[in-house]
């Protein structure tokens, strides 16, 4: 029988030098990048790489870190962060960085992944100050009121309540328990860098000193109002809400996805008349539609009031900072404040 030849041995030989020769170069490479880059959570030019989960967390970060670490945030602007689903880039960088910082039951894709990352310098914003429960999932409804305690300089932090998963995550609305968050991070960044533990310390307090001023205008601003209470989207006030002494009535619930009940929107009808509520507010992340169709229906005013869970072109600010300035304008013109 006549066998036609072939050459498959040349070119299985072929290949294997090829891919050889391309791992060879792979290697290289890669022996070149970690040679420019250092294994203990570094940049090449060695700063600490942190890793942030969305916006607050990453400002507060590069606030404190300054010119020592370099920050990068898993939420890109725009993006709902409770939405968040990560890269496998995103998800591997987690094991690498030299710090992490997020909010444990804010983002499902962010929590597990730290926890498979192995990283030792985690800062967890929700141990790092007193959660509560703010809203019912059950019906979108959210009622939270508070005394004026502005000018306490902490809260108590018996029990996390964090660990029940119905807390309300939205701490950063709360300059005070900001404040708090800011101490703890500065304390992850000091282990994870020992050598500049000191300029983190300093700048965490200086940043709490600006909070603190914040705090402040926000209870002298809030004075002398006609209305203690405003409709949102959805149940991000509820700390700032307790924190000056307001009545924050949400059309969902701690979820900006979730839909209100037609009893919701019944009640919200009611609320609005009996409380002399002027303007239902939406925000610029979540879709305004049915805060839209409310204030419609009641001849109301609407306006931004913004949960700063990123920063965006549409944002009125340009920082936390100018944005929660903005939501002070906001409130005080929807309460009637004097």
């Amino acid at each position: 029988m006549n066998v036609r030849p072939t050459r498959p041995v040349r070119s299985r030989r072929r290949i294997t030098g090829a891919a050889v020769a391309f791992a060879t170069t792979l290697g290289l490479v890669s022996l070149s990048a970690c040679s420019a880059m250092s294994s203990d959570g570094r940049t090449a030019d060695g700063k600490l790489q942190v890793i942030a989960s969305f916006y607050p967390l990453e400002f507060l970060a590069e606030e404190i870190g300054g010119d020592h670490v370099k920050v990068t945030g898993l939420t890109k602007p725009g993006v709902e962060p409770h939405d968040l689903e990560l890269t496998p880039k995103q998800t591997g960088s987690l094991a690498d960085a030299g710090a992490i910082v997020y909010l444990k039951g804010l983002q499902p894709a962010v929590d597990e992944a730290i926890k498979q990352s192995g990283n030792k310098h985690i800062a967890d914003a929700a141990s790092l100050t007193s959660l509560e429960k703010h809203g019912n999932e059950v019906d979108g409804h959210h009622h939270a009121t508070g005394d004026n305690h502005s000018d306490s300089g902490s809260d108590d932090h018996e029990g996390h309540a964090h660990e029940d998963g119905g807390t309300d995550p939205h701490i950063w609305l709360d300059p005070v328990k900001y404040a708090e968050v800011a101490k703890g991070v500065a304390a992850t960044l000091g282990k994870a860098d020992p050598d500049h533990r000191a300029d983190y310390e300093k700048n965490a307090a200086a940043l709490g000193t600006k909070l603190d001023a914040l705090n402040k205008k926000f209870a002298e601003g809030l004075k002398n109002r006609a209305s203690d209470t405003f409709i949102t989207t959805h149940a991000a006030f509820g700390y700032l809400a307790e924190r000056y002494g307001l009545t924050e009535e949400a059309i969902s619930g701690v979820d900006p996805e979730s839909e209100p009940s037609a009893a919701r929107m019944k009640d919200l009808h009611k609320l609005a008349e009996d409380h002399h509520v002027s303007t239902v507010f939406f925000e610029t992340l979540a879709n305004p539609a049915t805060a839209k169709t409310l204030a419609k229906d009641l001849k109301l005013k609407t306006d931004v009031l913004d949960p700063l869970e990123g920063i965006t072109d549409e944002s009125r600010g340009h920082d936390y900072f100018e944005v929660m300035e903005s939501n002070l304008a906001a409130l005080r013109k929807a309460l009637g404040t004097k």
